[in-house]
């Protein structure tokens, strides 16, 4: 390390003690790290804002310019951020070949005291904070206007109590919370906070909740209104809309893949009825026990023979005798 770095670090260390943190990674690179708030004159109560100051010392260091970054702002929006990231490269480069992270420190908790108003937004009602409203600040340094942050206690009790009352008795009469004190989850970071109910209520709405003037519909919202709900219908006809209901209804159709070809699983197909097919208009089936279902027939209509099974028997009798006179003419 430079002896120039080596000053520097001990006088940083002398005058700030605890505020700064200087660290050595395994590559060489080091790096310098403060936690800044606005110059209150100690009354911590005051400082709305603050900033987390991160210097990386490059290898050639103080004569490149270091690498800066502001992480983990509270109150303070971008432009500021870069507004202040903008001055502090500048100064890097004015200080070239001179120490210079005393001075961007000063520069930084500087911007802070003189912007120690909030510059964000409520993240309750999303309305800026003002110079006339209430607001408070949590220990995770979130901002909220305290009427904003009142409701957003009594919606978070009223969800408990509603929690409460499924248990069993026993086991709320074992839960005891404070009459006054409320426990609840930051709307932004979700760290816990103890809130003063009964404080946070006295405070007056925000000035932009009061002015802001009450919702209409405007010709151009129901345009649009109406455009979306064409949009809407035309997206259920082509079936981008997820209905749980005609869901529950469809049919599964299961793929299953083999080495020579694909078998899809279908509705079974429907059987082949047993009753026998019905005969041709003008037949009369007789009964198995009549002369028709024999052999050759009986030869006469009203046997039930046909006459093609009159035929069969004259060619059969015409057989016979053949064989007979060829006996005869062998005698």
């Amino acid at each position: 390390m430079d002896e120039r770095v080596s000053e520097e670090m001990e006088a940083l260390t002398a005058i700030l003690m605890d505020e700064v943190t200087v660290s050595t990674s395994e590559n060489g690179t080091t790096t310098v790290e403060s936690v800044l708030f606005p110059s209150t004159a100690a009354d911590e109560e005051q400082q709305f804002v603050t900033v987390t100051l991160t210097v990386e010392l490059p290898a050639g260091y103080p004569d490149e310019s270091p690498a800066i970054r502001l992480r983990n702002p509270r109150g303070l929006d971008d432009d500021l951020l870069a507004k202040i990231l903008s001055e502090a490269k500048a100064k890097c480069e004015d200080y070239l070949g001179q120490p210079v992270i005393y001075e961007l420190i000063e520069l930084v908790r500087e911007h802070l005291t003189s912007s120690n108003t909030p510059s964000c937004q409520c993240a309750i009602c999303l309305y800026g904070f003002r110079d006339e409203d209430e607001f408070t600040k949590t220990p995770c340094f979130h901002h909220f206007h305290a009427h904003c942050l009142a409701s957003y206690v009594r919606s978070h009790q009223e969800m408990q109590r509603q929690e409460k009352e499924k248990v069993p008795l026993w086991q709320r009469m074992q839960q005891k919370d404070a009459e006054h004190d409320c426990v609840v989850p930051c709307p932004v970071c979700r760290e816990s906070l103890s809130c003063q109910l009964d404080r946070l209520s006295m405070a007056a709405p925000p000035k932009d909740v009061q002015d802001a003037c009450n919702f209409k519909v405007t010709e151009e919202l129901r345009a649009l209104q109406s455009k979306m709900n064409s949009l809407y219908l035309y997206q259920q006809q082509k079936g981008g809309i997820i209905d749980p209901e005609a869901d529950e209804n469809k049919l599964l159709l299961v793929t299953q893949s083999s080495s020579n070809e694909n078998s899809v699983e279908s509705a079974p197909v429907a059987p082949v009825p047993t009753t026998p097919p019905q005969p041709a208009t003008g037949f009369k089936p007789q009964a198995p026990g009549s002369r028709s279902w024999k052999r050759g027939g009986g030869g006469h209509p009203k046997a039930g023979g046909s006459s093609r099974g009159n035929r069969g028997n004259g060619r059969g009798r015409d057989r016979r005798n053949h064989q007979s006179t060829q006996m005869e003419t062998t005698r």
